[in-house]
């Protein structure tokens, strides 16, 4: 077998799909002492860590989501939602509507960005009333049912899972009541979501970063563009908006991606029934010679979810 050359573009996504230097030493013929000199280098340039869940590599952190994924895409569609919160027995227009745009669309990517799982029985939040909230038990099952929906009709797209502050009540409980219990397969939410390439954030040609939370408050998605010098997607805020920015450099845009939730379910409770500037939906970000077009949303109205003047559910 012939040693074939590879960019480190290649060799990203090669280890995100097969996170093993043996592995990419067969598909490659190329020495595997090189390869894990390649593997350091390409951390260190690009500033991201490609950790391996074999626990003789001298990176093993088998718990540690990855801060940093990068993407070079010239043409295609990203498609982002957020803030899900998935409960038993519910399921939202928006969720519907993202998997039928999914797969009417087939995007390159799907992003799921942040707090897919709500974690209501471990919030660091006290109880405000005597309201049932489902077990963790029921919640991972919940989530693991829509997601199955998600992957499923994403076929060969990548599906990237931006952590969001209630994703990760799931670990912080479990670290800080019983650290003796690190490692055990079951108490990572990576261990229940494989098929999930789980990020802090996902950086597409070095000009589009999407993560969960940025800046807060009403002109949110203005700062988060204006102070990270590129156009971010964000959810948290479960608004669905863009704000254009521009400066010498061009034009770029905060985008705030909505909730897959129904904005009056039972996890916003919390509200005690304000108006909060919420909307159910999500956002389709489409890259035409690797810039980003005007961002496009799919929204809730009432009980139906509408794109481009099309009513999609």
């Amino acid at each position: 077998m012939g040693i074939k050359k590879i960019s480190d573009k290649d060799f990203i996504e090669m280890w995100q799909k097969t996170p093993s230097v043996a592995a990419i030493a067969q598909q490659t013929g190329m020495n595997e002492r090189s390869l894990h000199k390649r593997r350091s280098r390409i951390e260190a340039a690009h500033r991201i860590k490609l950790p391996s869940p074999d626990s003789r590599s001298p990176s093993f952190v088998r718990r540690l989501h990855s801060p940093r994924m990068t993407c070079e895409m010239q043409s295609g569609v990203i498609i982002v939602g957020s803030d899900a919160h998935y409960w038993p027995g519910v399921i939202s227009p928006a969720h519907q509507a993202f998997v039928q745009l999914i797969k009417d669309l087939k995007p390159e990517v799907v992003v799921l960005n942040g707090d897919l799982f709500d974690g209501a029985r471990i919030s660091r939040h006290p109880r405000s009333d005597w309201s049932a909230m489902p077990t963790v038990k029921e919640e991972l099952q919940a989530v693991s049912d829509r997601f199955c929906e998600i992957k499923q009709a994403a076929g060969g797209a990548k599906l990237i899972w931006c952590m969001g502050n209630h994703d990760m009540r799931f670990e912080s409980k479990l670290a800080n009541s019983v650290p003796e219990y690190e490692g055990v397969p079951g108490f990572a939410l990576q261990d229940h979501f494989p098929e999930a390439l789980m990020t802090m954030s996902f950086f597409v040609n070095q000009h589009l970063m999407i993560k969960h939370r940025y800046h807060n408050g009403v002109h949110a998605t203005f700062n988060n563009t204006l102070k990270s010098g590129v156009s971010m997607c964000t959810g948290h805020l479960h608004r669905l908006q863009a704000t254009i920015f521009s400066d010498y450099n061009g034009n770029r845009w905060g985008i705030d991606c909505g909730t897959l939730a129904p904005i009056d379910g039972d996890h916003m409770h919390y509200g005690e029934d304000n108006p909060m500037n919420h909307c159910s939906g999500f956002a389709v970000l489409t890259l035409i010679d690797g810039n980003l077009l005007h961002p496009e949303f799919c929204s809730v109205v009432g009980e139906h979810a509408y794109f481009r003047g099309q009513r999609v559910i």
